[in-house]
């Protein structure tokens, strides 16, 4: 049997739009006892007419994937989500797994009285992205949900390192505990300023 293309899956599924940087869009990669199986399953009956340009952009991410500045790239993304999650915690949006090992941080905004919709729009009004997502044992309404998720693939893309990551926090708590009209136009003063320097 043909060795997994990871150690730990026989199947191992993705999108190449996110920590590949490549075109939105998804892979699939499977050991080779599977492959008739699977290009079965996807082509004709899920997949529609493949874009040539998306498949060769997807093969320019997997090749740049392969190289030492990829390797860069994702130790820094771990790392400046490795400190957001940090500084998250110490803001009173707690890391649901006590911080991450991944580009991801998920945060859990009860211990904070809020909702991860309400952190959402407030953030989003100060021009900072996030999206509300649920949590164990989470009691509020689906739209509303009481948590956070937050990736550091973009910032990580755009040059940021784990003193921005810091920043980050700082402007995610300032508006997080004054959810004024006010407060978000300084923070998104601030976030204008920062993304001058790192441009996307």
């Amino acid at each position: 049997m043909t060795p997994s293309p990871v150690p730990y899956a026989d199947v191992v599924c993705g999108v190449t739009h996110k920590l590949l940087g490549g075109p939105r869009g998804g892979l699939l990669l499977c050991t080779a006892a599977l492959a008739e199986r699977v290009d079965r399953a996807v082509s004709p009956f899920t997949q529609g007419g493949p874009a040539m340009d998306v498949v060769a952009a997807k093969a320019l991410a997997l090749l740049r994937a392969a190289g030492p500045e990829f390797t860069a790239y994702s130790q820094q993304a771990l790392a400046n989500a490795q400190v957001l999650a940090t500084e998250l915690e110490r803001i009173g949006l707690r890391p649901l797994t006590g911080g991450t090992d991944t580009h991801l941080v998920t945060a859990d905004a009860r211990p904070l009285g809020l909702t991860g919709r309400e952190v959402e729009r407030r953030c989003e009004a100060a021009g900072l992205l996030l999206g509300r997502c649920a949590v164990p044992f989470d009691d509020a309404p689906p739209a509303a949900a009481s948590g956070v998720r937050l990736g550091t693939a973009c910032v990580t893309s755009q040059g940021m390192g784990t003193a921005q990551m810091e920043q980050l926090a700082g402007l995610i708590a300032r508006v997080v505990e004054d959810g004024s009209a006010q407060r978000a136009r300084e923070v998104a003063e601030e976030v204008r300023t920062l993304l001058e320097r790192f441009p996307v």
